[in-house]
């Protein structure tokens, strides 16, 4: 035990300090009279549950501690795997494609259900499709970008960028009409971008 141990041990038990020194908690290793200056968990199904140690008895049960001792090797795997995703959820590579073709077949489903607008002089009924949908975020972008569906991510990037050096306003000597066109190319290609990434 070293000196500095020692003393403090030595004023801890000393009867005439009674009344000065603070409360000390002792070791929780049986007959040990050392303070309990360092926590530990009493298992791992209870980490918020403390032994309070001195130094020498929690080096002793940190070198015996073993989290996984009552785990089998498929839940330590399930472990490790989680672990490496800071325990988040993940989804395999490529798994944007099958969202975009889902946004694909629903984009056709409604095309085919409400008619071709267009063709029909573009009637718009209460802000309603032919069908009675109503009008959603993505099909306003649609006419900001003059795009019908059925498009795809690469037909609405390439009319973006069309349209952007078309808008720019230092395109157009920094008129105020290009700029405000051009905000609502943004906002319709980024709603658009995002719809049919989910």
């Amino acid at each position: 035990m070293s000196t500095k141990r020692s003393e403090r041990t030595q004023f801890q038990l000393d009867p005439l300090f009674a009344d000065e020194q603070p409360h000390v908690r002792r070791c929780d290793h049986p007959g040990c009279a050392a303070a309990g200056e360092y926590r530990a968990p009493k298992a791992p199904e209870r980490l918020r549950d403390y032994y309070w140690f001195c130094i020498d008895h929690v080096r002793a049960y940190n070198a015996s501690w073993n989290f996984c001792a009552s785990l089998g090797d498929e839940d330590v795997e399930r472990m490790i795997r989680q672990d490496t995703c800071w325990q988040r959820p993940t989804w395999p590579f490529g798994s944007w494609q099958a969202a975009e073709n889902r946004l694909h077949a629903r984009a056709r489903a409604e095309y085919e259900a409400a008619g071709d607008r267009r063709a029909n002089g573009g009637a718009k009924t209460g802000g309603q499709h032919k069908a009675g949908r109503p009008r959603t975020e993505a099909d306003r972008a649609l006419d900001v970008l003059d795009l019908t569906p059925p498009v795809d991510l690469a037909a609405i990037k390439a009319r973006y960028k069309a349209l952007v050096k078309r808008y720019h306003p230092d395109a157009n000597g920094g008129s105020r009409d290009a700029e405000e066109r051009l905000k609502s190319i943004n906002w319709a290609y980024t709603t658009l971008r995002n719809a049919y990434a989910a």
